[in-house]
């Protein structure tokens, strides 16, 4: 039988679809690049899989969506009942396609029950980052609890995962997992990406490193609540299932999955988050300031005790720093002196500033500094005069029990929409303002995709009458991030912490899909107001350094010594920051577990610049040599530890680095690697190399 065949790829990877007898299409191959000559007809063949004793006759495929009609002993690619609550099990069949140079898209059938399934495929040719989604009609109103989009099957050989898991101050933990019979489940029903369920899992062998080896790299997204399955079958086959959280897309004639980004990597994990990176930067955010500027947050210097010359006098303490950005974070507004009162009531609190905003914003644009606004849009307190105006707008049940102290407000209604976007264009219009930091402080009590499809267009209306304004989101730090709200904004907050050593982690592991342009890293306070831990100035700051710098501490709580550190790392930062912004973040693999090493390769690698950090005691006494990679095995580099000054005295031997220049090549520097200087734990070396 002549199947019908597909192909997207590029000299990094191939996909190749085939569907046989019109069902619909499975991958019968994703991996490396295959050569031009290759097939597709005998690979759609050579997929057949036997039978034997305790089977059915013929295996059903792991297409791009399992089908249960066709007897699929697993996890089927959709769920759902007609009108009467009779389960819907669609036979489809292949009604046309639409193919261009770098996609195609696929409609199936199903004649009898008036259903059409679209499968969108794509493969950015810039980013070789796979773009896939589902869409599903129905002439009748049905009811959807899963919709998968475009369903892959994982390689035999790939026997290990990596799933994203966490909570508030400790987001983006990774798990290594084996695979085995049966299915892993993530259901995330918080209503927003969340800090326990970043929507992303990366598929390996125990082998893969972050510079060898195979991985299939997978992101959801979107920014309500997710669902993912990884499953393997009693016959040995395994599949990767990514969608909205169960019951959340409810009744309707039409469903939408987001989209599902995927990547297959042969050179590690550093290969994959290149794309991931790269799509994000060049494709995905938009209308970012150029050059990325410093950001000074007011938050854990003042709290909600606004007073107008101690914020002026903070600002300017912050400029005297290298601040370019000054955000005035929660409590501007309402009556807002805590986190029990005001949400939704975004007019400026007369008692604060009794003359508006202006005065402080025209001391912030006098010193040279944009200025930013916090905004939580979502949320109401009962406190509030909107709530006693409009308590029919909040989403869930009246007994529900608040998060810190607030309810949420239903997104999905024109009329709330309608009044936050008057509240906020009226801010926005009647002042200064170039940025909006989102805040999201609680999790939804239902789950429904029409929350943040609400949130969506609120912000697309937003960002169509203000293009001039950038939307960092934060949810209690990393609670919302992903592709789908990086869409529409232009920064994320990776966590509400700011202890450097648990930032180092969270920075590390979050780089395996986001690029350094778009994740605001803040040099906190001297004493961490999340985890109680005194950190010095310099670790603080170049932790900062190796993201999007910016501060939020009180400035005026510094010693010379601190604010001299300060100023010296954020003058590096801006003289490197342009080549920075565009960079690929590579993980360095070491052999020391203590050890948070990466690599920032400029676009076109004629430079880069090595932060190694120590964030514990090692268990040896001398650091092992740190292996750098993705360099010309045949150029010479001139590499400089660029703050070998703050070696200890108990570094008592003379490494060459802690005195000299090295010029080696790229092949040593990626063999054998850098000896660094013994030194203290909770210190880094940062290193600058140029290709010469």
């Amino acid at each position: 039988m002549q199947a019908r065949t597909w192909h997207l790829g590029d000299a990094h990877q191939s996909l190749v679809l085939a569907s046989l007898g019109d069902c619909l299409p499975e991958a019968v191959y994703w991996g490396p690049a295959l050569p031009e000559r290759e097939s597709y007809q005998s690979l759609a063949a050579a997929a057949v899989t036997d039978v034997t004793g305790g089977m059915v006759d013929r295996n059903a495929p792991i297409s791009l969506n399992p089908e249960a009609s066709q007897t699929f002993p697993g996890q089927s690619g959709l769920t759902g009942r007609d009108a009467d609550g009779n389960p819907l099990t669609p036979r489809f069949r292949f009604s046309n396609e639409t193919t261009s140079e770098h996609g195609l898209t696929l409609v199936y059938a199903d004649t009898d029950l008036e259903l059409s399934l679209v499968l969108d495929l794509s493969m950015d040719p810039e980013t070789s980052l796979l773009q896939m989604q589902t869409h599903l009609e129905s002439a009748h109103k049905i009811t959807v609890d899963w919709l998968a989009a475009p369903v892959l099957p994982v390689p035999a050989h790939m026997g290990e995962m990596i799933e994203y898991s966490g909570r508030w101050c400790a987001e983006f933990l990774t798990r290594r997992l084996p695979f085995a019979p049966g299915a892993r489940v993530r259901d995330n029903r918080t209503g927003r990406t969340d800090h326990a369920h970043f929507p992303a899992l990366i598929v390996c062998s125990s082998q893969t490193s972050n510079t060898s080896g195979e991985a299939y790299a997978y992101h959801y997204g979107w920014s309500g609540g997710h669902r993912m399955v990884a499953e393997e079958l009693a016959d040995g086959r395994r599949q990767v299932q990514f969608g909205h959280a169960s019951a959340s897309m409810k009744k309707n004639h039409v469903f939408r999955t987001a989209p599902l980004f995927a990547t297959y990597s042969g050179t590690g994990f550093n290969g994959a988050a290149v794309r991931f990176q790269k799509y994000v930067r060049n494709k995905l955010v938009s209308g970012a300031r150029m050059p990325r500027p410093v950001h000074y947050n007011c938050w854990e210097a003042v709290y909600f005790d606004h007073k107008l010359d101690e914020l002026k006098s903070i600002a300017s303490r912050a400029a005297d720093l290298g601040a370019e950005r000054f955000v005035l974070d929660d409590g501007w507004f309402g009556q807002r002196d805590d986190d029990t009162s005001s949400l939704g009531d975004w007019v400026v609190d007369k008692r604060k500033y009794p003359d508006g905003l202006k005065p402080l914003i025209d001391h912030v644009k006098s010193l040279g500094l944009q200025f930013g606004i916090w905004f939580e849009p979502e949320m109401i307190n009962e406190d509030s005069d909107l709530f006693r105006a409009h308590s029919e707008w909040v989403l869930g049940s009246a007994d529900q029990p608040k998060g810190r102290q607030q309810l949420v407000l239903d997104m999905s209604r024109d009329d709330v929409r309608d009044y936050l976007y008057d509240c906020i264009a009226k801010v926005l219009a009647e002042n200064d303002i170039g940025y909006i930091k989102w805040d999201h402080n609680r999790v939804l009590p239902v789950v429904d995709a029409a929350q943040t499809e609400g949130l969506y267009a609120l912000i697309d209306r937003l960002r169509a009458d203000f293009p001039h304004v950038e939307i960092e989101s934060c949810a209690s730090g990393g609670g919302r991030v992903d592709f789908g709200i990086l869409k529409r904004t232009h920064r994320v907050w990776l966590s509400d912490s700011n202890d450097a050593l648990e930032r180092q982690r969270i920075q590390h592991d979050a780089s395996l899909f986001l690029p350094a342009s778009v994740t605001g890293s803040h040099v906190g306070p001297r004493v961490s107001h999340t985890s109680g831990r005194t950190i010095n100035a310099k670790f603080r700051a170049w932790t900062a350094a190796q993201r999007h710098m910016g501060f939020e501490m009180d400035p005026r709580e510094l010693s010379d010594e601190e604010a001299e550190v300060l100023k010296t790392v954020t003058g590096w930062w801006k003289a490197n920051r342009d080549w920075m912004a565009t960079a690929d973040i590579l993980r360095l693999d070491s052999a020391d577990p203590a050890l948070f090493a990466e690599q920032q390769l400029a676009e076109d690698g004629d430079r880069f610049v090595v932060f190694a950090a120590l964030v514990r005691p090692s268990n040896q006494i001398l650091q092992y040599p740190l292996r750098l990679t993705g360099l010309d095995r045949n150029a010479l580099y001139r590499i400089t530890l660029i703050n070998r000054a703050d070696a200890t005295g108990l570094s008592r031997g003379s490494p060459f680095l802690k005195n000299n220049d090295l010029e080696a090549s790229g092949q040593y520097l990626m063999s054998h690697g850098l000896t660094l200087p013994w030194r203290f734990p909770e210190t880094i070396w940062v290193l600058e190399a140029k290709r010469i």
